[in-house]
């Protein structure tokens, strides 16, 4: 029989948790009538983050863009081709205009801008 003798200096000192009182926990109840685990947040009215949203997602507005919207106007006012260099790029600063002033979603901009990248560096013919 062997036995192991841990030093007390590879030991690290004892880490204290904060036990949750029942006030501080996320007051969500599941179905089957147990309470969430997680801390509750001042902000979110006592839930935690992820159930501030399902419980009241009305108190926390979701900033949501219509990303069907024709912007044929503001991006393409002069351009009707993308022909050249120039014209991308005019169009590239227009569309980082619209994403600023938030006219336009991060994610639509992203598919447009990818698009002109393509039509900067088209595919090559194979012979």
């Amino acid at each position: 029989m062997s036995t192991t003798i841990i030093s007390s200096s590879s030991i690290g000192d004892p880490v204290v948790v904060p036990s949750q009182s029942a006030s501080s926990r996320c007051p969500y109840l599941y179905p089957n009538g147990k309470r969430c685990s997680l801390p509750g947040l001042p902000a979110h009215s006592g839930f935690c983050l992820g159930h501030s949203q399902t419980i009241a997602p009305t108190v926390f507005p979701v900033n949501v863009q219509d990303d069907s919207e024709d912007l044929t106007a503001e991006l393409l006012p002069e351009l009707s081709q993308f022909n050249t260099g120039v014209d991308i790029n005019k169009f590239l600063a227009r569309l980082l205009k619209l994403v600023t002033e938030g006219a336009i979603s991060p994610r639509r901009a992203s598919v447009l801008a990818y698009i002109a990248n393509q039509l900067l560096h088209p595919p090559r013919r194979r012979p």
